[in-house]
């Protein structure tokens, strides 16, 4: 007799994120009038996918917090310090997927727990299968894209000045960003 976890795990594939071909970016207002981007150079993941039930599918992503990337060193400087990621002691930003809510048979919510400088939060991704083939090496590949906003200060992210004018000048809300590509 098969149970469901069997029948689920005959289901689920084994992906890996594919780094050049994944990218984590994210946004925030500076001095409240302008967007700063920048990046993540070294993210690795598993996707474990169920083409059958996308809802039986998960994910895990970590992230090396020192290799993110503003063009701008003192500003990178300024982010890996204790004024904010604080990488010497948080080296690594994690997220772990406790749900899939499909909305359609390529959209949905990928929900999880997303932990930044020690702290943990439930975050919501809003995730699109953007395709399925294989790559020029005969690979089988799978790409998603997705998107979440975050508070800053909910995962202890308080530092910011003052500016004369009003306003502050690091933004509250980080808009995150992602285009994966997974190798089966």
């Amino acid at each position: 007799m098969t149970t469901h976890n069997e029948t689920e795990a005959e289901t689920q594939e084994n992906w890996q994120f594919d780094p050049p071909h994944t990218l984590v970016e994210f946004s925030t207002k500076h001095m409240m009038i302008t967007t700063v981007k920048g990046n993540f150079k070294s993210v690795h993941g598993t996707l474990l996918y169920d083409e059958e039930d996308p809802s039986r599918s998960s994910v895990e992503v970590e992230i090396d917090a020192a290799s993110l990337y503003t063009g701008t060193e003192m500003r990178d400087n300024d982010l890996r310090s204790p004024h904010f990621l604080e990488v010497d002691k948080y080296p690594t930003i994690t997220f772990r997927s406790t749900r899939v809510e499909m909305l359609s048979s390529n959209h949905g919510f990928v929900v999880g727990d997303l932990a930044i400088h020690g702290v943990t939060r439930e975050v919501v991704l809003d995730t699109e299968l953007t395709g399925r083939g294989k790559n020029p090496g005969g690979q089988e590949v799978v790409a998603f894209e997705a998107k979440t906003s975050i508070n800053r200060k909910d995962f202890g992210l308080h530092w910011n000045v003052a500016l004369e004018t009003g306003g502050f000048l690091v933004g509250d809300i980080i808009k995150i960003e992602i285009a994966v590509e997974c190798i089966k």
